[in-house]
């Protein structure tokens, strides 16, 4: 999450910018309410008028879809990197789809990549099939964290879980009940690799 945002303003944030991508436009104030369950517009003018003071929005008077991220800020991109299961482990295509025209700092990164989630063993961490995960490079994780992994003898495959792990095993866990972790003793640690930290989600709309 970018540093100087809640995560409430996180969020709105997020749903302008995945909507100006996949729309091609910005969204209403109204749409905007509908997203987030809201009966009046109040609370996101709110939201809405600290993002333009922080640069991330930007607002013309007397327009309906008025409220637009500001291209100002978006960097070097992300680069969308294939699929990644939140199911079963799936092989992950290793050449770039896309960039995301969107600057890694809003997920508070120099760097990072795109991976799109296909499956459901990641919901109750709220992320969703045909979301994408937003990861940045890093070998470790803190227990307990989301990360992307692979593992090294299901050749090329990719998978986005909860790591855990203690003196005798590493746990890859879903954040789904109805699937089981996988769990690695003693050598066969050695097996998973951490691609990188999970620091966010950019929302598919609809569907």
């Amino acid at each position: 999450m970018t540093s100087d945002l809640t995560p409430r303003q996180q969020s709105v944030l997020e749903f302008i910018i995945t909507f100006q991508q996949e729309q091609r436009m910005a969204p209403t104030v109204r749409e905007i309410c509908a997203h987030f369950g809201l009966s009046g517009p109040a609370g996101i003018h709110r939201i809405l008028n600290l993002l333009k003071d922080k640069g991330y929005l930007v607002a013309e008077a007397g327009k309906k879809r008025a409220w637009r991220f500001n291209r100002d800020v978006i960097g070097p991109g992300i680069p969308l990197i294939g699929t990644i299961a939140a199911g079963q482990p799936m092989e992950a295509i290793e050449n770039i789809e896309a960039e995301l025209s969107i600057s890694p700092a809003l997920f508070g990164c120099k760097r990072c990549f795109g991976l799109r989630v296909k499956g459901d063993s990641m919901i109750d961490a709220h992320i969703m099939d045909g979301d994408l995960a937003i990861i940045r490079p890093q070998k470790r994780v803190e227990n307990g964290q989301i990360a992307a992994v692979m593992v090294q003898n299901l050749l090329s495959e990719a998978t986005l879980k909860i790591v855990r792990f203690d003196r005798s095993s590493l746990t890859l866990e879903p954040a789904n009940a109805a699937y089981s972790p996988l769990v690695f003793k003693g050598p066969q640690r050695s097996q998973v690799t951490v691609l990188g930290k999970y620091v966010g989600v950019i929302r598919k709309i609809g569907g």
